[in-house]
């Protein structure tokens, strides 16, 4: 540790007529900090056997002026409390599911303590008696001398972080060395995260073995070719007070106690990118029926592993096991639509919020357990839907209100070259699945990826463009992207003796931008329906505002 100059005094100036917050506190506590420019960066290895010298905050001299307030003079329950308050969340709110997957951003923000640790003594015994309740713990990490920490800093619960895609290239085996010697610590370790190449993950695995009494989280990612074998984990490990497990490339074994054990969990990321680590539906149902805390799942099946083969022992496997997720909030899968189908078959989730969809070059799927699956959800409703088409694949979102930030249903379907007809197709039999949870939609979007190829193959089969507005009854609002006006325009045009109500019956307002050549695209259209009595209020954009 950093030598400590006890003649530096620091004082917090707070206005002589206002009273302070603990909130004001916490932040000229930061002031403070920054302030103290001759205190020792944080390091990974804290030695506390040092002696510490009287420091000057904690001193006895009194203010100078009657409107000077000194630190010292907050009782301990103030001071723990202010602690409590400036400790750094695990999430800050802004990540993307993937980053909160994978736990967060880095971890050695749990060195958050060290500095104040170093301010005086008395900040240094609270803050280590009150270590539980602070949540107080070491970090190890690239470069951290493991076994000197051990050996000087207090017995408090272990980070365990190596996440850096960048270093994962060149691995020293002294940092080896140093994970393994932390994943022994059986009682202390609170955090696992390993990325880390193939040949390396196997070697530690091995270490993560028995029973983690205080894990809470724990991310492995193997990261390698897709051909090579998933590595296992040990058979005995057990975690009973884990929440947060995303497995990628890694495999736990049959039967595991880790995942029949963990009935606190809360995420779960099971992503088989790999033939060995595949899961049968089965197995995944039988862990997911001990998990009813369980609120965030996803599921990742690589598509080259679900042949056809495979796909009709999925349709004649016995399953007998029924799954009640009465908490589960958010639900993503990647894959194969025949795995999907299978799995939310037998779940139940009345409280899910989002659901997020991936599917590769499913030609033609039809999806009736999903539909069955929302139906078992509360209260989803959709009211906005917004299409996006791309040379490679549908972007479809659905929102429960049109101003919506956050997607309640985000289906994604990859169609590598295939042409606009047979996306057209394929998705308007997805979605033909569940078309009653359509009807409440009142505003949909049309729209093409602002960098992807435009289409400029065979004309677009207007049928196609129709068979997907059917499903949509009830929309009043239309917004059509420039790329996509003569499509839509084409297949909005009446054929002899098509009564001008058929599709799209209840619009009332037609968005659309582009050039001068389709300013007129959708006139026969509007003409039609201002005949009919139900006029439709038509509103070009500059080219780009709908998108």
């Amino acid at each position: 540790m950093g030598y400590m100059r006890p003649a530096t005094v620091h004082t917090i100036q707070y206005p002589p007529s206002r009273s302070y917050s603990v909130l004001n506190i916490v932040l000229n506590i930061q002031y403070l900090l920054s302030r103290m420019s001759y205190l020792a960066p944080s390091t990974s290895s804290l030695q506390f056997a040092e002696t510490i010298r009287p420091c000057a905050i904690c001193g006895e001299s009194q203010p100078q002026s009657p409107h000077t307030a000194w630190i010292h003079i907050l009782d301990d329950d103030s001071l723990l409390d202010i602690f409590y308050l400036y400790r750094p969340p695990i999430f800050d709110g802004d990540e993307s599911d993937q980053v909160r997957a994978f736990g967060g951003r880095k971890w050695d923000r749990e060195r958050w303590w060290h500095k104040l640790a170093q301010v005086c003594q008395r900040w240094r015994n609270l803050l280590l008696g009150s270590a539980s309740y602070l949540g107080l713990c070491l970090v190890c990490t690239w470069g951290t001398p493991v076994a000197d920490m051990l050996t000087h800093s207090p017995s408090l619960p272990l980070v365990i972080d190596y996440d850096d895609e960048n270093r994962y290239i060149t691995w020293p085996a002294e940092e080896e060395e140093r994970i393994i010697l932390a994943l022994k610590q059986h009682d202390r370790v609170r955090r696992i995260r390993l990325r880390v190449p193939v040949p390396i993950m196997p070697k530690l695995i091995i270490a993560i073995d028995g029973e983690y009494p205080v894990l809470e989280y724990l991310v492995l990612e193997s990261q390698g070719e897709y051909n090579t074998l998933a590595p296992v984990l040990p058979k005995p490990l057990e975690a009973p007070r884990l929440y947060h497990l995303l497995l990628m490339g890694v495999v736990p074994p049959i039967e595991s106690r880790l995942l029949t054990t963990a009935v606190g969990m809360v995420t779960l990321c099971l992503h088989m990118q790999k033939p060995s680590a595949y899961f049968q539906p089965n197995i995944l149902l039988q862990c997911l029926s001990s998990m009813p805390q369980l609120e965030t799942l996803v599921v990742s099946t690589n598509f080259f592993i679900i042949t056809d083969h495979v796909e009709r022992q999925l349709l004649d496997m016995p399953i007998t096991t029924r799954v009640a997720l009465p908490n589960l909030r958010s639900f993503q899968f990647e894959g194969s639509g025949t795995y999907m189908e299978v799995v939310v078959h037998h779940i139940t989730a009345p409280r899910l919020e989002t659901l997020n969809i991936q599917l590769y070059n499913e030609l033609e799927l039809s999806v009736p357990h999903l539909y069955q699956f929302m139906n078992t959800t509360n209260d989803l409703r959709f009211d906005s839907a917004t299409f996006e088409f791309s040379f490679y694949r549908v972007f479809v979102r659905l929102y429960l209100r049109e101003e919506a930030e956050v997607y309640a249903l985000l289906m994604t379907a990859f169609y590598m070259g295939q042409a606009r007809d047979m996306q057209l197709f394929s998705v308007t039999q997805i979605f033909n699945s569940f078309s009653q949870k359509l009807s409440t939609v009142e505003h949909l979007s049309l729209e093409h990826a602002a960098f992807s190829y435009v289409h400029d193959g065979p004309e677009v089969d207007p049928t196609e463009w129709r068979q997907l507005l059917q499903l949509f009854r009830c929309v009043k609002t239309l917004n059509v992207h420039d790329r996509l006006v003569k499509e839509v325009s084409r297949c909005l045009e009446l054929d002899d003796g098509e009564h001008p109500l058929e599709l799209l019956p209840v619009l009332q307002e037609l968005t659309y931008s582009g050039s001068d050549d389709t300013s007129d695209a959708f006139t026969s259209f509007t003409d039609a329906r201002q005949n009919a009595g139900r006029p439709v209020t038509l509103t070009p954009l500059s080219r780009g505002s709908s998108s």
